[in-house]
This record gives C-alpha cells, sequence and structure tokens, in this order.
C-alpha cells in the first residue's frame, strides 16, 4: 500500500514499533537537554553578564598599571575569576531583593526571578555560595586584603544601595554606585597587597562617571522607574535639571581622571586619550543640556547616545591605563 501519514505508517514493510519507540525516546532527551539549557541560562542572567563585563574592565587595567606592565597571568585569572564571582553574587541579591520592582518595568519583567523561572530562597542559595566562592577565589589566589574589599563591595551594594538608598532617595545612585568603584582597588591590591593614590584615583573616576551614566539610562526608563516607585532623577527632577547634573559629574570625571597622570608615572598615551575621550564625553552631555533646554523629550532628547558613549568612553580611558606602562 502507499506510504500515509499517522498510524496507517504502522502498516508499512519494515516499519517497527522500535522505531517509534526510538523517536520518542530522542524527543524526550532534546526536551531535557532544552531544559537543562533554560535552566543554565536562568541562573547565568541573574548574574548580569554585562554589568560584570564593565567591573572588570576597570579591574585588569589597575593591575597592569601597578605592575607597572604585565602582571603574572596566573595572578590575572584568579583576580579575574573572584572579581565576576564576587559581581555574580551582588547582582544575584539584587535580582532577589528588586524582584517586585523587576516584574512592574518593562526593561526588567524578564529576569529569570520575576518570570519564576528561578525561586526566591534558590537564588538566593546561588547568590551565597558565588560570594562564598568569591572570598575563596581572592584570598587564595591575589590576597585577602583584596578578597576583604571584595565582600565590602557586595555589602554595600546589597544593604546599602538595593536595600536602603534605590527605593529612598533620588541620591540613589550616587552614592549607591560607590559599590561599582571597587573594582580598580581590587585589581592594585591584588598586586601590591596595599592601597595608594594611583588607585584612589580610578576609585574617583568610576564614582564621578556613575551618576551621568546611569541617569542618561533613566531618561529612557523614566516611565518605569515612575511605576515602580523608584525615585532616579529624571522621574523628580524636569530633564534641564538631570541634563545640568550629567554635564557636570561629566565635567568632573574628565577633570579627575587627568589627576591620574601627575600621580603615576606614564607616557603620553593616557593623558592624550584622556583628553580626547573626555572631550567627546562633554560635548554629548553638552548636547544634551541643550536638547533637554530646547524642551525635547524622549527619543528626540536622545540621551541614549550618552548612555552609550559613558560605556565606550570608560572601556577606552581604562584601556589606555592598561596600555601605557606596556608601551612607556
Amino acid at each position: 500500500m502507499p506510504w500515509a501519514p499517522g498510524p496507517a505508517r504502522l502498516d508499512c514493510p519494515g516499519y517497527s514499533r522500535v522505531n517509534e519507540v526510538r523517536v520518542t525516546v530522542s524527543t524526550a532527551a532534546e526536551s531535557s537537554r532544552a531544559g537543562v539549557a533554560d535552566v543554565i541560562k536562568a541562573y547565568v542572567a541573574l548574574t548580569k553578564p554585562r554589568i560584570i563585563e564593565l567591573l572588570l574592565v576597570t579591574t585588569v587595567p589597575a593591575m597592569f598599571l601597578a605592575a607597572g606592565g604585565l602582571p603574572p597571568w596566573q595572578l590575572i585569572i584568579w583576580t579575574m575569576l573572584g572579581g565576576l564571582f564576587a559581581a555574580a553574587s551582588a547582582n544575584t541579591f539584587n535580582c532577589v531583593l528588586d524582584a517586585d520592582i523587576d516584574e512592574v518595568m518593562r526593561r526588567t519583567r524578564r529576569r529569570p526571578v520575576p518570570r519564576h523561572q528561578v525561586s526566591t530562597r534558590n537564588a538566593t542559595v546561588f547568590g551565597v555560595l558565588l560570594g562564598i566562592l568569591a572570598t575563596l577565589v581572592l584570598g587564595f589566589g591575589a590576597n585577602w586584603l583584596s578578597a576583604i574589599l571584595a565582600l565590602v563591595a557586595n555589602a554595600f551594594y546589597v544593604f546599602v544601595y538595593t536595600m536602603w538608598l534605590k527605593r529612598r532617595t533620588w541620591q540613589n545612585i550616587v552614592w549607591g554606585g560607590i559599590a561599582g568603584c571597587f573594582p580598580p582597588l581590587i585589581g592594585w591590591t591584588a598586586v601590591t597587597g596595599s592601597v595608594a593614590w594611583p588607585p584612589l584615583i580610578m576609585f574617583a573616576i568610576v564614582f564621578l562617571w556613575t551618576p551621568p551614566h546611569t541617569w542618561a539610562l533613566a531618561f529612557r526608563y523614566k516611565e518605569d522607574y515612575a511605576a515602580a516607585g523608584v525615585p532616579m532623577l529624571p522621574v523628580v527632577r524636569p530633564a534641564p535639571k538631570v541634563a545640568a547634573q550629567i554635564f557636570w559629574y561629566s565635567l568632573a570625571t574628565v577633570v579627575v581622571s587627568l589627576l591620574l597622570w601627575p600621580v603615576t608615572p606614564t607616557g603620553w598615551l593616557y593623558p592624550g586619550a584622556a583628553l580626547v575621550f573626555g572631550s567627546i564625553l562633554l560635548l554629548e552631555a553638552v548636547a544634551l543640556w541643550r536638547r533637554a533646554r530646547a524642551g525635547l523629550e524622549g527619543a528626540q532628547l536622545k540621551a541614549m547616545r550618552l548612555f552609550h558613549w559613558s560605556n565606550t568612553y570608560l572601556a577606552l580611558l581604562f584601556l589606555a591605563i592598561a596600555l601605557d606602562p606596556l608601551l612607556f
């Protein structure tokens, strides 16, 4: 008889129920693999990998500057791993504590906890394990000063920023951003075992850079933050005043970035990069301020231009910090 789909196929010569069982088992295995992959993706998403990348960008260059060249590669690996686990732990706790906010905001509602891909209990345990792992890796792989600094950064991010400042004041990101300033200190101390002026200046650069970077993004998601009850500056202040704050913080960032030159022996690469990239940052900040004063809003404000450039600015500035001791 001619071939036909469905049950009629069982009457075909050479077809057996063994084939049917094989298909069923194969489908179940594929489904199981897909399920495991989804679980892994959910746990990775808890750690906010893109934020971790930015933190590591400010860690490794500090190690190059501290070593006056290339540090031992084993130390770089252990410090990066420890920093990765530390940041992943803090971000996971943030996802747990902000689950109610994340569920309201369009930008964050697809995170694992609001979508119930990972339970609150499991996410909390995961965060604790990552924190323990970070401490051990940094402590034994680098030194215990670096491990303690990572613990302080995590505690500040979780208890000061997430649990206290974020929902109470528009200055949440100003002071809460301190947690993200620790990677240069961790990188420096991993090499030297002590704190000095250069990593403190790098700490200050990230501190001053964080508000304009975050407020530019908050312009885009102003309605989300308002709906979630988070008093980000664009929610509680008119656009021209926010843009003015962005400009002044950007100016302070550029000025402080130039202080690293006289404090640390460098060639021409770093100060040149700080001037060029800083000038572009200031031009973007001025342009945003002008658009805000002209009454432009939403997409016409083009706040994301400054947000994206601020990411590029920080990455290029710290790349110059890493390359300068290798070239001069």
